[in-house]
Parts: C-alpha cells; sequence; structure tokens
C-alpha cells in the first residue's frame, strides 16, 4: 500500500496545526516533519517542541526526519514530544545500531535515511532492525529542489534487497516528489513519499494527495 507523507516544511508556519490537520482530512498517511538543525544542514526548522504542540491537537501519525548531528542526543526529546517514526542520517551517527535501538526503546519505530551520494553498503547489516529506509531523492537541507533521477536505481536495489532477504521495512523517499516522479519511484519499489510543495502549493490538496498516491 502506498502511503502518503506531507511534509510541513512547505506548510504555513504561521498556522501549522490547520496545515497538519488540513492534509490529514485530505487523506495524507503520514505527516512528515524535517528538523534541520544548521549545522548537519545549512537550514534551522523545529525543535521537540513544536512537535510536542503539534501532538495536542493531532493524531496523526508523525514521521520526524532529523536532518541533525549527534542524532542520539535527540531521540527521547522527540519520542517524548510524539513522534511515531524517527529516521536518522547515517552519515551522521558513529553508531548507526544503537541510535536504532535507542529509538525502537523509546518506542517509535526507527528509519535510516541515506543522502544522493551514500552507497546501500551503509546500512546492509542493519536491514532486519529496521522499519524503514528513506532514499533522499534531492539533497537534504532545501525543499523545492529538483528529482535526481539516478537514485531510483538505488530505490529499485534496495527493494530487491529487502524481498530477498525477506525483511519487513518500508522505503520511502524524499525530494521533488510531485505526479510525474511519484509513478517512477513506485515503479522502482518506494512505498512511502513525502512530498511538500506539490500538496501544499496545490489548489485540491485532496486531488493532489490522490494523484501523487498513483
Amino acid at each position: 500500500m502506498i502511503k502518503i507523507a506531507p511534509s510541513i516544511l512547505s506548510a504555513d508556519f504561521a498556522h501549522l496545526a490547520d496545515e497538519v490537520k488540513r492534509v490529514q482530512d485530505a487523506g495524507a498517511d503520514y505527516i512528515h516533519i524535517d528538523v534541520m538543525d544548521g549545522t548537519y544542514v545549512p537550514n534551522i526548522t523545529l525543535g521537540s517542541p513544536v512537535v510536542k504542540s503539534l501532538r495536542k491537537s493531532s493524531d496523526a501519525v508523525f514521521d520526524v526526519h532529523l536532518m541533525v548531528e549527534h542524532p542520539e542526543t535527540q531521540i527521547e526529546a522527540f519520542a517524548e514530544a510524539g513522534a511515531d517514526i524517527i529516521t536518522f542520517h547515517v552519515e551522521a551517527a558513529k553508531h548507526s545500531h544503537r541510535i536504532v535501538q535507542q529509538i525502537k526503546a523509546a518506542g517509535c519505530k526507527a528509519g535510516i535515511a541515506l543522502n544522493p551520494g551514500t552507497s546501500l553498503a551503509m546500512i546492509e547489516e542493519l536491514l532486519q532492525d529496521l522499519d524503514m529506509v528513506l532514499i533522499m531523492t534531492v539533497n537534504p537541507g532545501f525543499g523545492g529542489q529538483k528529482f535526481i533521477e539516478s537514485q531510483l536505481d538505488k530505490i529499485h536495489m534496495l527493494r530487491h534487497t529487502i524481498q530477498d532477504m525477506g525483511f519487513e521495512c518500508d522505503i520511502e523517499v524524499d525530494g521533488g516528489i510531485n505526479e510525474e516522479t511519484s509513478l517512477l519511484v513506485r515503479q522502482a519499489g518506494a512505498n512511502v513519499l513525502v512530498a511538500g510543495s506539490a500538496i501544499y502549493g496545490a489548489e485540491d490538496v485532496a486531488e493532489a494527495i490522490k494523484k501523487i498516491r498513483g
């Protein structure tokens, strides 16, 4: 089943709770929350207090994507704030397996993200412990970037690896996802699609979600 995760990075931050409700009512499966620290990526977005505030008014699945240095220092705070899924970047971690264990111990599903220049070999030994792998189809840190088509091969290889090993693991894709590119990543094997401007910038949000879902 294809799941759609609108990224609130493209939402109106002045009305964030309403923006979360708007896409949830329109059929979104997850709410994708991009956390940037200004170090691992250039921009700064939001922290666990914002997630805690949003949780008070939403029962949505919060898909928290940590684009931060030292992700292990942030796990407990976001889990306590109401995150359901926590994904960190393998490039930012010294002890990835320990962080996966930490996320699960905190009661959340665990995901690892890979930048466009990072090989699948970096997470091969961790796949059996993961609930999700996030393939970045843009370089992290900014919304509205152009989709990097070379990542389709990575998605395809990952899907076959997961199937061959008999694991249960979602493949999420983030970056440049719209009606056209969603078809490509779905065909390659992705089943969780993050979209920002293609959803929040649409006149009809429900129709945009429907088209991206395919």
